[in-house]
């Protein structure tokens, strides 16, 4: 679970974002990291008996940076007001498939999937589905999976209008050939994130998402 003490820096953060408030609360910033990082090792721990292909994966590989990117942003605060964790099944892939949790004050969910891949890989994902819809028709139509995540996200503006070239538009799956992000989520109360066996039921929430990401990493890791 989070401490309160890490969800009220987040929350200081948020009212004081700049340079100068991060240099004076620096302890206050360091005791923030341990609680982050003990958060992500109680979730590796629930999550790794249920996903062994997250096994391999350390705190440190599912980590956030709190600084901002802000060279290209109109918004230049310079630190995340966000918690963040990401569980890859494969840390040296680029954009592998994966699971997500974000903390954000009114805004806290989780995901998994692939958040819009690059040109090569929505080619493998959009051929696999072409091919073995059915598999994919079989997971979204689970009980379970529906009730916790309704659908594959039809996210606006990752969504083509016409059938992808080469592609029929009379092709069965052509709602998911339209996509150019493939990911799921579930909105998750704040409130939830202070429960102390937080761990294991977001793992029992995560794990759910498993079948989807086996199918984007069987589509990625194909060869041509």
């Amino acid at each position: 679970m989070l401490t309160s003490e890490a969800i009220q820096f987040i929350s200081d953060l948020g009212k004081n974002n700049a340079t100068e408030w991060m240099h004076a609360n620096k302890k206050r910033y360091e005791s923030y990291k341990k609680d982050y990082h003990s958060f992500i090792a109680s979730i590796l721990e629930a999550m790794k008996p249920l996903d062994t292909s997250l096994e391999p994966l350390e705190v440190k590989n599912c980590t956030f940076r709190i600084n901002r990117d802000i060279r290209f942003s109109k918004d230049k605060s310079p630190y995340k007001t966000n918690i963040g964790v990401w569980l890859t099944t494969n840390k040296l892939r680029k954009n592998s498939p994966g699971y997500y949790i974000h903390f954000e004050k009114g805004n806290s969910f989780i995901a998994g999937g692939v958040w819009c891949p690059e040109a090569e890989d929505l080619k493998k994902i959009r051929k696999e589905i072409a091919f073995f819809y059915e598999d994919l028709e079989e997971i979204v139509s689970n009980k379970n999976f529906k009730s916790t995540f309704n659908n594959i996200t039809f996210e606006e503006g990752q969504i083509l209008k016409t059938a992808p070239k080469g592609y029929d538009p009379n092709h069965p799956a052509i709602e998911f050939l339209k996509l150019k992000s493939f990911t799921v989520s579930q909105k998750i109360e704040d409130k939830f994130f202070t429960d102390k066996d937080f761990s294991k039921k977001i793992a029992e929430k995560l794990i759910l998402i498993k079948p989807f990401n086996n199918f984007l990493t069987r589509a990625l890791e194909t060869e041509e």
